[in-house]
């Protein structure tokens, strides 16, 4: 990739599209981690005299101007955590952006409006991108989160202006390569979650890679049906159980089951006898145990989607002893999809950990071994 270091942006007006989809509860933000994440290359910019023009949606719009997503109460934050006052023009394109633009000293920073207040944005659309374009000399991508989309802040605008990757995309490829191209081994990955048709991809692409894959959260219910078990009033995705059942045959031994089951009364039972009547949501203390075990002594781990109904005690009991796990784990950690990172941030662990991706579903994309639309055009 072109990387933000070898570009030539002193001086220059730098067009940065950033991921500032962050969750608001009464017009506040509930947690500024995404806003946080993209201050070095904010502040490395700063540092060479750019003029920095920053571009992210917020929400589903649809298209629409949706006054309760606006980005203003984003630009209040980001400039108590730059300690440098930030500008916000309430628009992304047009003639008023371009006289705000036309105003920025060296070293200032202008928050555009959301993106997706115009459906252009999601169709891809040239004329749209040329417009997001018209008032830079530069453009960074600095939000790997949304780089599996054909957007125009993504893609298209690519075509109009040299295009760099910001340090957050960079770091993030480069951690996520490194699963796919160099692991250490041993090399296990942790796969939980709720619906194994979201990981498929990407079990299937890191079965050929990993030592084993432990299996948590409610998708373990659909390959415990695949083996013929009772699994009760259990979630479980019934069309997806040939699938199940062809990927354990797949996988073999490196496919590995919870041993026991925390049932929703709180009782712990071996995961071949549970009862008819009731649903587990968690993995038992003895599962726990191997799996923090085979963690402890990996080289590297992956890890994406919780153990079990973690945001209530006590089934939060198995993901927080995978996060304890790799926490201990000496080897290269990296976690990545919201549940799993909300789970470290409540144990306060995230700290400890290689890399946290902020990524999503973009960083599933990426394992399963697909191309990115917004990191090939950085090629």
């Amino acid at each position: 990739m072109r990387l933000l270091k070898e570009a030539k942006v002193a001086g220059k007006t730098v067009l940065v599209r950033v991921d500032f989809n962050v969750p608001l509860k009464n017009g506040k933000i509930a947690d500024d981690k995404r806003i946080r994440t993209v201050i070095p290359t904010i502040e490395y910019l700063r540092k060479k005299k750019a003029r920095i023009i920053l571009i992210s949606h917020l929400g589903r719009p649809d298209g629409k101007v949706v006054d309760d997503l606006r980005l203003a109460p984003v630009a209040e934050r980001l400039s108590k955590l730059l300690k440098y006052p930030v500008h916000y023009e309430p628009d992304c394109i047009g003639s008023d952006v371009e006289f705000a633009v036309r105003g920025l000293h060296e070293g200032d920073v202008l928050l555009l409006e959301n993106l997706r207040f115009y459906p252009e944005e999601e169709k891809d659309d040239l004329n749209f991108a040329s417009k997001l374009a018209l008032p830079a000399d530069v453009y960074v991508n600095d939000a790997f989160a949304v780089s599996h989309r054909a957007h125009a802040s993504v893609h298209a605008i690519t075509n109009f202006l040299p295009s760099y990757a910001g340090f957050l995309l960079e770091k993030e490829v480069k951690m996520l390569s490194g699963l796919l191209k160099s692991p250490k081994h041993p090399f296990i990955a942790i796969m939980g979650g709720a619906k194994v048709s979201d990981k498929i991809g990407v079990i299937d692409n890191l079965l050929k890679k990993v030592d084993a894959i432990l299996i948590g959260g409610a998708m373990m219910f659909t390959f415990y049906k695949a083996l013929n078990y009772e699994i009760g009033k259990s979630k479980c995705e019934a069309d997806k159980v040939a699938l199940a059942k062809s990927l354990l045959k797949k996988g073999k031994k490196r496919i590995v089951l919870p041993i026991d089951v925390v049932l929703s009364n709180k009782r712990v039972v071996p995961a071949d006898k549970m009862p008819k009547n009731d649903a587990g949501l968690d993995i038992g203390p003895e599962t726990q145990m191997i799996y923090s075990e085979m963690i402890k002594k990996a080289k590297t781990v992956f890890w994406n989607g919780p153990m079990g109904l973690f945001e209530q005690k006590p089934f939060d009991r198995g993901t927080m002893a995978v996060a304890k796990a790799m926490s201990e784990c000496k080897g290269v950690t990296v976690v990545g999809g919201g549940d799993s990172v909300a789970a470290i941030e409540k144990a306060g662990l995230e700290k400890k950990f290689s890399h946290v991706s902020t990524g999503g579903g973009a960083s599933l994309e990426f394992l399963e071994g697909k191309k990115l639309p917004g990191i090939e055009v950085l090629d």
